[in-house]
């Protein structure tokens, strides 16, 4: 676990960007329907379940969000390597900034935090989900059905927090939105671009389609990757605008050509 002051906090809007891109935030479908359901879930005090392959912004979604309609009432853990209940007691203890050293035996690590969790409206944002197993969500459903704890729960990740959901009815039962994360169609990647990054706003829509097609596949991760290598090379090679030899030479760092 991180040991920042920052911990637990949502991430400024730069930090949200992929290889640290300086670029902006486009208001896309996905990123409204975020919105829309994100506002609903805090709305009924619900958990919600933002899920999808990797690279299609699922974290950036569900940040963007949530720095609009909840920004002070956040708090975010990302987990990895299959967490246990025990690491989201610790991860929701140092979150919440809670003082002193945690409790060593679990009832009364328990009854800290529904305490806590029960003296004002708090969002708990569980990021890459996708690590957790059956035993870990089902530690998320004991804080939220506690009669006394307030809160919403936002769960983002990969396809694998959908499979372990929907296997346990008693916890799918639960989740109030589903949101799935998909590839951007290439009319979508079209528009996005050019009012993602500059870079992208002189570029023949052909070839941001081509691009699409050989190598990013809808996938907004690999758009950002893309395009700090083109970036990188404009520079390096003393060039001003995207070109084809350019586009080639940013192939040969990618693999899977």
């Amino acid at each position: 676990m991180s040991g920042n002051m920052d911990y637990g906090t949502l991430p400024s809007e730069g930090d949200d960007h992929f290889h640290h891109l300086d670029a902006h935030l486009v208001a896309t479908d996905t990123l409204m329907t975020t919105l829309d359901n994100i506002q609903e879930t805090i709305e009924v005090k619900a958990m919600m379940v933002a899920y999808g392959a990797a690279g299609y912004g699922k974290t950036m979604s569900v940040n963007s969000a949530l720095r609009k309609v909840a920004p002070d009432i956040t708090y975010r853990l990302e987990l990895r390597s299959g967490p246990t209940p025990r690491d989201i007691r610790h991860g929701l203890f140092h979150a919440l900034g809670l003082p002193g050293e945690p409790p060593t035996r679990p009832i009364e690590f328990d009854t800290l935090l529904k305490e806590t969790l029960s003296q004002t409206f708090r969002v708990l944002v569980c990021d890459e989900a996708q690590w957790m197993g059956r035993s870990s969500f089902e530690y998320w459903r004991h804080l939220w059905d506690d009669r006394h704890t307030d809160i919403a729960v936002i769960f983002a990740g990969g396809d694998n927090c959908y499979k372990v959901l929907k296997r346990e009815p008693m916890l799918a039962s639960r989740i109030f939105i589903w949101q799935k994360f998909q590839r951007m169609s290439e009319d979508e990647v079209v528009a996005t671009l050019p009012a993602f990054h500059s870079l992208w706003a002189g570029v023949d829509p052909q070839m941001i389609r081509s691009i699409d097609r050989a190598a990013a596949h809808g996938n907004f991760r690999n758009w950002v990757t893309i395009t700090k290598h083109l970036l990188g090379g404009m520079e390096k090679k003393g060039v001003t605008e995207v070109n084809e030899d350019l586009v080639h030479w940013v192939y040969s760092k990618l693999g899977g050509m």
